[in-house]
């Protein structure tokens, strides 16, 4: 039997970046995959998505050369073009996590594992052994009794990101990242797309001004937007697919070709072992303390198995904490009220801390600052004047409570919100903080001003 101090299940963006870690600091280490390194978020998740939507912007870019005075005439895409490029390009990631196993000498195990008890791991019929098993075996598309997947006209986020063909119609189901990112996609590709949302907003975990906006940028795009509207009911017997949506006025059928179902996620947690060795479960999670450990010495989880937030780099932070852990180092839990998130359709959408609702109802007293992209210089020299940037504060003490942002390159400015609230920094030393002019990034800044009534540029 191999023995290894540390085995990894699963090498998603939580379980490749774990192993590395663990290597780095001196464990043998051993990762388990039962499919491609790098798990769903390399090759069906966050890094193959940008790239079709890099395509669909670079098409809309093209089919609005006139805007900039430019002229391009004959312009069209091949879709089959567009989803192996952006299949390239998962397949160049995942053969870069490949070398980076090699590189820090992690033995990689192909197949499926399943863990035993005693601290062992059981891949194909083969047993290692370790002194500290971590499990980070992710999550799937989430399915609906009312909405069964069959991979052909229903189906989930895997099957959207290379279909044989683009479709004419399509209803997206749900308005989270990945439902709205499709969307933004296919409508761009030239898709009729209707978003169907169960609650009163698209975007629902966003601020309420962020849902609004997105809503009327997705509708000036041609996007159908239905909110508070379910699902009841998908005929596939025909064509195409009939769904009955039942909305606040009555019951809708509506036809297309394809019905993409993002519902939100299904953790991988059934048939990996954990009733054998008695590790605790809750609500289709694996139940953890702040250093990830679970109720069985020697067993750990990360990522999209246990209760926190969903995201890739969620996954990889709380690896990199649990390995540091056994190690013997000091670490702090990670702050799960400043994790940021970000949404890459078109216009972005990035968000970290609290809402302003959410602000309001913990008894905050506020200071809300705006700062729209129309009065922007770089965003009109750019073409981009949709969106935002809201910025909320304790008024009391200047501690910056959330920060949400829309518009063109918003998810690579949200991590000077995510670092000042890290350093506890207040209003009035981000006003200070001189930025440079003309960039989508001083938005930041005159949001501050506003708050504090400082504003110039409104």
């Amino acid at each position: 039997m191999s023995k290894f101090d540390v085995i990894v299940l699963g090498s998603g963006p939580g379980g490749y970046v774990t192993a590395i870690r663990a290597s780095q600091l001196g464990f043998k280490t051993a990762i388990v995959e039962k499919e491609s390194l790098g798990g769903v978020c390399l090759n069906w998740g966050c890094i193959p998505t940008k790239a079709l939507l890099k395509s669909a912007q670079v098409f809309d870019y093209l089919n609005h050369a006139s805007d900039y005075g430019l002229k391009a005439g004959d312009i069209d895409k091949d879709f089959s073009a567009v989803v192996q490029r952006s299949r390239n390009v998962a397949d160049g990631m995942s053969k870069g996590v490949q070398f980076l196993m090699k590189k820090n000498k992690i033995e990689v195990i192909n197949g499926y594992g399943k863990l035993k008890p005693g601290k062992k791991v059981e891949v194909d019929g083969t047993e290692y052994s370790a002194d500290h098993v971590i499990i980070a075996t992710g999550a799937r598309s989430r399915e609906l009794p009312s909405l069964p997947q069959d991979g052909k006209k229903v189906i989930g986020y895997r099957e959207a990101m290379s279909l044989p063909e683009q479709p004419k119609k399509m209803i997206v189901v749900g308005s989270g990242a990945i439902g709205v990112e499709f969307a933004y996609f296919y409508n761009s590709m030239g898709t009729e797309v209707t978003v169907v949302e169960y609650l009163d907003n698209i975007v629902p975990l966003e601020d309420e001004e962020v849902s609004k906006q997105l809503e009327r940028s997705f509708k000036k795009a041609g996007i159908k937007i239905m909110t508070s509207s379910e699902v009841t009911n998908v005929d596939t017997s025909g064509d195409g697919v009939v769904a009955t949506i039942k909305t606040k006025k009555g019951e809708e059928k509506l036809e297309a070709d394809i019905v993409l179902s993002a519902v939100g996620i299904k953790t991988n947690i059934e048939n990996i072992g954990l009733e054998d060795v008695g590790i605790a479960t809750d609500r289709d999670k694996i139940l953890v303390n702040k250093y990830y450990q679970t109720n069985i010495p020697g067993y750990y989880a990360i990522g999209d198995v246990t209760p926190g937030q969903a995201l890739a780099h969620v996954a990889s932070a709380e690896g990199i904490l649990c390995v540091e852990k056994i190690k013997g180092m000091h670490v702090e839990p990670i702050d799960y009220g400043n994790i940021p998130g970000c949404t890459y359709c078109t216009p972005e959408v990035a968000s970290v801390g609290l809402t302003e609702k959410q602000a309001k109802e913990k008894g905050y007293d506020i200071k809300v600052g705006k700062f729209p992209f129309s009065a922007s210089g770089k965003a009109s020299a750019a073409g981009n004047k949709d969106g935002f940037v809201k910025v909320i504060f304790d008024a009391k003490y200047g501690e910056w409570l959330g920060c949400h942002m829309i518009g063109a390159g918003v998810t690579d400015m949200i991590a000077e919100a995510v670092l000042g609230r890290k350093l506890e920094t207040t209003g009035h030393e981000v006003l200070k903080a001189v930025h440079p002019h003309p960039t989508m990034s001083e938005a930041v800044m005159e949001a501050v001003a506003d708050a504090y009534d400082e504003v110039i540029h409104l």
